[in-house]
């Protein structure tokens, strides 16, 4: 069993949203991603399937030239290989669930 928490020891950077492995398993990477309202990921993606869920805060999701809306408690599902951004609207937790297989260096790229 392993417990972790994307709620706690929360540390922001001043100038790219703070990028941290909260929790490995067999199957998974959940990164928390921690951002200062107005920062921004441009647009990047990852070479397997990701979810993205907003556990606090609002953020604008964008895929090719469709922007979504996420606020807290809301996820989406992404394909390999799909271009996406990241706007936050206000001060936000973001938590990005990658393939066991996909590498944290990818999203620290960005």
């Amino acid at each position: 069993m392993k417990v972790a928490s994307f709620l706690e020891n929360i540390t922001f950077n001043e100038s790219k949203p703070a990028i941290s492995m909260v929790l490995e398993t067999d199957f998974s990477k959940e990164i928390r991603i921690v951002f200062k309202k107005g920062q921004i990921m441009k647009d990047h993606k990852a070479p397997l399937p990701i979810v993205v869920q907003v556990l606090k805060g609002c953020i604008d999701f964008g895929v090719k030239e469709e922007v979504k809306q996420l606020n807290a408690g809301d996820l989406i599902y992404l394909k390999e290989n799909s271009v996406h951004n990241l706007i936050a609207k206000e001060e936000s937790i973001v938590r990005l669930t990658l393939s066991k297989l996909d590498t944290v260096k990818n999203v620290d790229k960005v």
